[in-house]
Parts: structure tokens; sequence; C-alpha cells
């Protein structure tokens, strides 16, 4: 899968994962491809719900270790 940008938030707790997935998301152009790379557990539901709320798709979650990994497309 061709990632277009790629965010890290490891150590940052809700809600700045999705903050910086936000603002990440905002710099892209529609159908673009960004992964976030976490370690708040929380992240997993919160990425679930800022997709349905946005409308933008999360094509992947992925839990490698202690790290949480979300892949989306803009919409």
């Amino acid at each position: 899968m061709h990632i277009d940008k790629e965010i890290d938030t490891r150590g940052l707790n809700c809600p700045l994962p999705i903050l910086k997935a936000k603002k990440a998301l905002a710099e892209l152009e529609s159908g673009q491809v960004l992964k976030v790379i976490a370690t708040d557990s929380g992240s997993l539901r919160d990425f679930q719900a800022f997709a349905k709320q946005t409308g933008n798709e999360l094509l992947d979650q992925q839990t490698v270790g202690v790290e949480f990994i979300h892949v989306m497309r803009r919409r």
C-alpha cells in the first residue's frame, strides 16, 4: 500500500493523535493515504470514531508490540 504521509504520535495521549491526524489529513489531497503511529491504546477506538465522523476511510489498523498503526484515506 502506498503511503503519502506518515506521522509519529508515539508518547502522545488522547486527543493529540487524532488532532495531529486531522491536521495531516487537511494537508493531503482527496484519495491520499496517511499512516499514523501511536502508543495510546485508546487510539484504536478513537480512529474508528474519527473515520465515521469525518467520512475519511480507515483502511487498516494494526497492533505491533506497544504501537498502534492506523492507515486512513482522505475523503
